[in-house]
C-alpha cells in the first residue's frame, strides 16, 4: 500500500516521509484516529515506505519485492496482531492472529484497510456478544517472532491493530521489548481508543495523531449533486466509513432506529415515565452491540445538534427532515446545565458495553440518569 493509495491527509503523509527520509525513525510509533479516516492504511503504508529501496517522491515505488509483498500482507520481516476469537473455543485454546492471516488478507483486500472493529468481528462471525482479544499468548507470539533475524529487510516490523483490547497480562508482557527493542525492530500501534491504553505503553509509544478527513477530501467519492456531495460529506464527519454508509443508503434503516430510540428516551424523560423508562433500557438491552454503540453515537450526535440549536447556531446544523423538526422542539432542554452531563453519560455507556458490562443494567442506570437531567429543566 502506497502513501498515493490513502484518502487526504496530504500533510501527515509527507511528515511521515520526510521523518523516514531523515533517518529520524522512533522504534515504537501509536497511529491513534477513527477507524474512517485511515489510521491503518498509514500504518501500513509507512512500513512499506520503510522497506522500499527505491523510495521516490515521498512515496514507495510499489513495484519492489518488498513493496509487492507488503502491499499483499505477505512479507516475512512486517507482521500484524490483531483482536481474534471464535465460536466454540475449547477452554485454554489459545487463538492467535497468525491462525486468521488469509481471512485479515481478505478484510484490507475488500476495504482498502477502512474498516471498523465491528465488521472484522462480522468477519470473524463472533456473533452477537462474543468479542475479539490480543492474549497473553499473543504477546508471546509477538516477543518470539521478533526475536529472529531480518529475512530480507532492513528493518522488523510489528503492526498491531486495536491494542487497547490486550488485557493486562498481555500489554505488560510487550512492555519490555516497547521500551528496549531489538535493533532496527518497529512497533506501529494503531489505535481507536488510546485512553484505554496503560499509561506505561503511552509512554513508550510517539504518538501519531490522524485527524479527520475534509469534506474536500470526500465530496469526490460521493455520486450526485455537488450539493448533495457535499451534503453526503458533511454528515459523515471526516469518517470514509460513515460516508460509505451514507452514500450506498446502509445508514438508514440504523439511523431512523437510533432516531426513533432517542426521541422515546427525551419524551419519557421529559415525562418522567420511570417504568416506561426501564421498558426502554430492556429493549435496548436486546440489540446487538453494535447497534446499542450506533444508538449512543446518534443520541450524541442529536444531543450536540440541539445543544447548537439553542445556542442560536442552527445555521450550521447538520439537520434535515424529522430529525431538524424533533430537535427544533428538543433544544431548549439541552442547555449548559446539563449537556456535559448527559454526552458524559452517553460515554460512559459505550465505555461499559465495550467492556461486557449487563446491558440491561448499563441502559437502565443510563435512562434514569438521563431522565433526572430533562426532567429538571421542564
Amino acid at each position: 500500500m502506497k502513501f498515493a493509495d490513502i484518502i487526504g491527509q496530504q500533510a501527515l503523509k509527507r511528515h511521515l516521509a520526510e521523518s523516514i527520509d531523515r533517518g529520524r525513525i522512533s522504534h515504537a510509533q501509536l497511529f491513534t484516529g477513527a477507524a474512517g479516516t485511515g489510521a491503518l492504511p498509514l500504518a501500513i503504508a509507512y512500513a512499506q515506505y520503510l522497506n522500499c529501496p527505491n523510495r521516490k517522491d515521498g512515496d514507495s515505488c510499489g513495484v519492489c519485492p518488498s513493496c509487492q509483498q507488503i502491499s499483499q500482507l505477505a512479507h516475512p520481516d512486517v507482521h500484524f496482531v490483531f483482536p481474534v476469537n471464535k465460536q466454540g473455543k475449547k477452554s485454554g485454546e489459545a487463538v492467535l492472529s497468525s491462525d486468521f492471516m488469509p481471512l485479515w488478507r481478505e478484510m484490507v483486500a475488500d476495504t482498502n484497510g477502512y474498516f471498523t472493529r465491528q465488521m472484522w468481528y462480522d468477519r470473524l462471525d463472533l456473533g452477537k456478544t462474543l468479542q475479539g482479544m490480543i492474549s497473553a499468548k499473543e504477546a508471546d507470539e509477538i516477543i518470539r517472532r521478533l526475536s529472529f533475524k531480518s529475512f530480507e529487510s532492513e528493518y522488523k516490523v510489528m503492526i498491531v491493530w486495536l491494542p487497547e483490547v490486550m488485557n493486562e497480562e498481555a500489554a505488560n508482557k510487550i512492555l519490555k521489548i516497547l521500551e528496549e527493542p531489538w535493533e532496527k525492530t518497529i512497533f506501529l500501534l494503531v489505535s481507536e481508543r488510546p485512553d484505554r491504553l496503560l499509561q506505561t505503553i503511552l509512554s513508550r509509544t510517539q504518538e501519531v495523531a490522524v485527524p479527520r478527513l475534509t469534506v474536500e477530501d470526500l465530496m469526490p467519492l460521493c455520486e450526485g449533486d455537488e450539493q448533495q456531495r457535499r451534503n453526503i460529506a458533511r454528515l459523515a464527519a471526516g469518517d470514509l466509513i460513515e460516508m460509505r454508509r451514507l452514500a450506498g443508503g446502509e445508514e438508514d434503516a440504523v439511523r431512523e432506529e437510533s432516531f426513533e430510540l432517542f426521541c422515546r428516551l427525551m419524551r419519557l424523560s421529559y415525562n418522567d415515565k420511570h417504568l416506561e423508562l426501564i421498558d426502554w433500557a430492556d429493549e435496548v438491552a436486546t440489540l446487538s452491540r453494535e447497534q446499542q454503540r450506533s444508538m449512543l453515537l446518534h443520541a450524541a450526535r442529536l444531543l450536540r445538534e440541539s445543544y447548537m440549536l439553542h445556542a442560536g447556531l442552527g445555521s450550521i446544523s447538520y439537520l434535515w427532515g424529522e430529525e431538524a423538526k424533533f430537535c427544533n422542539n428538543f433544544a431548549p432542554f439541552i442547555g449548559n446545565q446539563n449537556i456535559e452531563f448527559l454526552i458524559g453519560e452517553i460515554e460512559t455507556a459505550m465505555r461499559q458495553i465495550s467492556q461486557n458490562g449487563n446491558a440491561r443494567i448499563v441502559f437502565t442506570h443510563f435512562a434514569l440518569a438521563v431522565s433526572k437531567q430533562i426532567n429538571r429543566l421542564r
